[in-house]
């Protein structure tokens, strides 16, 4: 029998399956934030890290566990900032940054607001060409991800 993973994220809220593989965590919502977050990791303490920084202000937050889904997501959700994982499933971080960046280019997806969330300091460079607004630098500490994430949202 394989083990499976608990369908909670984050202080036990409930996984709600969504289509194409990916999931959406509903935190009750409170008027201080109020924005929508796309998550693409398939790391369940990454997860558990962003919805401790900002679980319970006002987020809901949709996880992707393949960076292939994250186009389709950001389509069908529309959020407010999309965080990015350097290593998602077959498609890192990266590649996901270029390939939102490339289809707001042409028109044919509204421009996003993306955090890469780096493994290292020397990926900044990565980062860069990227073209994601902000990165963080793992290990993840909760006052730098809300920060990022209040302005960012803000800006929107």
């Amino acid at each position: 029998m394989v083990p499976t993973r608990p369908r909670v994220a984050g202080r036990g809220q409930p996984v709600l399956p969504c289509s194409a593989g990916w999931e959406v965590a509903r935190v009750p919502a409170l008027p201080s934030l109020g924005v929508l977050i796309l998550v693409a990791t398939d790391a369940d303490e990454v997860l558990a890290e962003i919805d401790a920084a900002v679980g319970g202000a006002g987020v809901d937050i949709v996880r992707v566990r393949d960076g292939r889904a994250v186009r389709a997501s950001v389509i069908e959700h529309d959020p407010d900032v999309v965080v990015l994982d350097m290593q998602i499933g077959s498609m890192g971080g990266v590649a996901v940054a270029i390939d939102l960046r490339n289809e707001a280019g042409g028109g044919r997806l509204d421009d996003q607001l993306i955090v890469l969330l780096l493994d290292r300091a020397a990926d900044v460079f990565l980062a860069e060409q990227s073209g994601a607004d902000r990165w963080i630098t793992k290990p993840l500490d909760h006052l730098t991800i809300s920060s990022v994430i209040e302005e960012l949202a803000a800006s929107d």
